[in-house]
């Protein structure tokens, strides 16, 4: 990851609501920071974030816009922060092919195993006994365009498959609390942080914690096989997740 070699750090959280869940009370964005000590910088934050995406020129603006959301100071001429989003951050290879190209393919009787409604990364989730959503069949299409747009905007480059960069102020990569929170991993992390409420404050934390793994000890992470399609992304999660269920 490149930056400025004395750059603070800092771990961002995000639990993406739809585009327009200003008055959702189940779901909406919600924002953690955390600093290089996993304490929470600011206040946890809790709305709609479509206006300070939209109203952001560059990926440093929107940082700074999240700093202040939080109700804390930006933090000044030398940071980076590392972004764990919750949502898809693709859609299905095959899927973009049908609908670009009119190309087909003959998709698994399981609806688990549908290549047009999962992804590679959720296949291997539900191999292991998990239950991803799907952005196609769930009715989570508003969340994962939201998350799409904003790493398009502020994180452009695709720096190897599931990592997006803007090349200086940010790094960005989907997560999936729901997968991961009872995990080792997770649960040592959690212990001494404050039980935040409602669930998707909760869950922005927990994609905080795992940005500060990502960039502390990647090697606790499961890294995209090797044949993953590039353009569906990757889900970043504890290899506990991956692992338990078919252990």
């Amino acid at each position: 990851m490149s930056g400025p070699a004395a750059a603070k750090q800092f771990f961002i959280g995000w639990d993406v609501g739809g585009w327009n869940c200003d008055r959702n009370r189940s779901s909406r964005d919600a924002i953690v920071i955390l600093d290089t000590e996993r304490r929470i910088v600011g206040t946890p934050w809790r709305g709609n974030l479509r206006q300070a995406i939209a109203s952001a020129a560059e990926t440093r603006d929107w940082v700074e816009n999240l700093f202040r959301l939080c109700r804390t100071e930006p933090p000044g001429e030398s940071f980076r922060a590392i972004l764990a989003i919750d949502t898809p951050l693709g859609f299905p290879a095959d899927f973009i092919r049908l609908v670009c190209d009119g190309e087909w393919v003959e998709p698994g009787n399981d609806s688990g195993a549908n290549e047009y409604l999962f992804r590679r990364t959720e296949r291997r989730l539900r191999d292991a006994g998990r239950s991803p959503l799907s952005a196609i069949k769930d009715m989570i299409g508003s969340q994962a365009t939201k998350g799409m747009h904003a790493v398009a905007k502020f994180a452009p480059v695709v720096e190897r498959c599931g990592v997006w960069t803007d090349g200086q102020w940010l790094v960005a990569f989907e997560t999936y609390p729901a997968a991961c929170r009872e995990t080792p991993t997770v649960q040592a992390l959690l212990r001494g942080c404050p039980q935040l409420k409602p669930d998707d404050c909760r869950d922005a934390l927990i994609c905080a914690l795992i940005a500060y793994v990502f960039a502390t000890n990647p090697g606790d992470l499961e890294p995209p096989e090797r044949d993953a399609p590039p353009g569906e992304g990757w889900i970043w999660l504890p290899s506990e997740s991956y692992r338990k269920a078919s252990s």
